[in-house]
């Protein structure tokens, strides 16, 4: 049975959704006033994984603290109690548990090298055609299956309980330990016709599959906070929600869409290109496309790619700055409208350039292998740098949204256009030019936006759905949140760089 309520009823308790990245994490209050929905970013605070301990990882302590701080600001914005908190996140990277349910140790990070090798034994054991067949998943080494793999060989037995980020953040604030769906489906382990976990991929890898958490759907409530934080009056009586865990399953549940003529691109560290389907697609032309199948709010699919993102950028920033000079994005859009557009691209999803440190050295060894020119590596020039990551952004966007279109047999007219990179008018611009589509620029908040929409579905019962919160119920919200700025409250503490 059906609630009564609406879902965009307002509610006199406040929510809050945290969405963590891989360089900065965000904590934010959606509160009503007089009637209206009023969003609040609280708390932003750096992120970044470093060398430690024979690896790339993240320092958990420190998010968990980060996070903490922000629930703290908001109870003292929140007077009248906090309804449910929600976290998403970046997807693929967990952290493996000790006997007291404490992390065992700094969780590796995606990039980290360990994961090529990781990858090619696994294939030796599972065909990667295998695999797609199995979950519809683009083959790539950061995914957890070839994480989890690579654990054996730095001793961390695969008995050991694991748990992804986002649920892990609900977990040591009270929540059971789970595997929210659209977020595990990031794993490679996870069945495209069951939603459920893959036997013969776990058997075949050697992982122990009583270490996986119980899958969940989107919207699920996993709990109730406890801990310190319980003490302060608002949060006495608030709900743990797995909304759209993975960060751009989120976005898109953001995204006040209908029809079938658009496209998304969540544009951020990563930049993902795609569609909703009703069903998985895993024709011979999606796998050696390396398209992806991963779960949506609703039981629908997100049928993506990765390309390389802002990430680029970013790296060549922490280049710059160590030699000297620090540019903004500000600076380096102005700079660049004053250029020419390159004589030359380059290929953005070069293996080489998903690892860390000086990426514009990265970039000339490219340019040198198809032979290119090479650009000037020095902060002075760092516009040219910036130019080219730009166009060849873009450049990547138009390709594979065609082969999206030629995949799936739909005509795109739209490109809605989230995440952070929404604000780069320059890229938007470019991309605009490149695919011949109309750009649409949601939210740079996207993902919290989305992620308030599923906690407000989940919370009035409006559906006895057995996938979760139905696409409909959470439109609903998210375009009456959508029509509301995010007002922020704090700045982003000191940086953090990604060694």
């Amino acid at each position: 049975m059906t609630d009564a309520r609406s879902p965009t009823t307002p509610r006199r308790e406040a929510l809050v959704a945290v969405d963590l990245g891989a360089e900065s994490c965000r904590v934010s209050l959606l509160r009503w006033v007089e009637g209206e929905p009023r969003i609040l970013l609280v708390h932003r605070f750096p992120n970044g994984a470093s060398l430690e301990a024979g690896g790339l990882r993240w320092n958990i302590d420190r998010i968990l603290a980060g996070v903490e701080h922000g629930l703290r600001l908001c109870a003292e914005l929140a007077p009248q109690g906090i309804a449910s908190i929600g976290v998403d996140g970046w997807a693929v990277d967990y952290v493996r548990l000790n006997p007291a349910g404490r992390p065992a140790a700094n969780p590796f990070c995606y990039r980290d090298q360990r994961n090529a090798a990781a990858l090619e034994a696994v294939h030796k054991r599972i065909s990667a055609e295998r695999l797609y067949e199995l979950t519809g998943v683009q083959i790539l080494p950061l995914n957890t299956l070839y994480q989890l793999f690579a654990d054996s060989s730095a001793g961390i037995p695969q008995s050991a309980p694991w748990i992804n980020l986002p649920e892990f953040v609900l977990y040591s604030l009270g929540g059971r330990r789970v595997a929210e769906y659209t977020n595990a489906t990031h794993t490679g382990l996870v069945d495209r016709r069951t939603r459920g976990w893959c036997s013969e991929i776990f058997s075949a890898a050697g992982l122990d599959p009583a270490a996986a958490p119980p899958l969940v759907n989107p919207g699920a409530e996993i709990g109730r906070v406890h801990g310190p934080l319980a003490s302060l009056p608002a949060y006495r009586d608030t709900r743990l929600i797995a909304p759209a865990c993975h960060d751009t399953a989120s976005a898109i549940a953001g995204i006040p869409a209908e029809g079938d003529d658009w496209a998304f691109l969540s544009s951020g560290t990563w930049s993902l290109v795609g569609c909703v389907l009703n069903s998985p697609c895993v024709s011979e032309s999606a796998r050696t496309k390396n398209f992806s199948n991963e779960g949506g709010i609703g039981g629908h699919i997100h049928f993506l790619k990765n390309v390389n993102g802002l990430w680029l950028l970013r790296q060549c920033r922490e280049h710059w700055k160590s030699q000297g000079r620090e540019w903004t994005t500000e600076e380096l859009l102005a700079a660049c409208a004053r250029l020419p557009a390159p004589v030359q691209l380059f290929d953005v999803d070069d293996p080489d350039l998903l690892l860390p440190g000086n990426m514009p050295e990265r970039i000339n060894a490219q340019l040198a292998r198809a032979g290119g020119a090479p650009i000037p590596e020095g902060p002075d020039d760092a516009p040219v740098a910036a130019q080219l990551i730009f166009h060849s952004l873009a450049a990547r966007y138009a390709q594979v949204l065609a082969d999206l279109a030629g995949i799936t047999g739909r005509k795109f007219r739209r490109l809605f256009v989230v995440g952070g990179g929404s604000r780069n008018a320059l890229l938007n611009r470019l991309a605009e030019n490149a695919t011949g589509l109309q750009v649409l620029t949601g939210s740079g908040e996207s993902a919290t936006i989305g992620n308030f929409a599923i906690q407000l579905a989940a919370l009035d019962g409006v559906t006895d759905d057995p996938l979760g919160v139905t696409c409909s119920t959470v439109a609903g919200c998210a375009g009456r949140l959508a029509a509301h700025a995010i007002e922020a409250l704090a700045r982003t503490e000191s940086s953090v760089v990604v060694h």
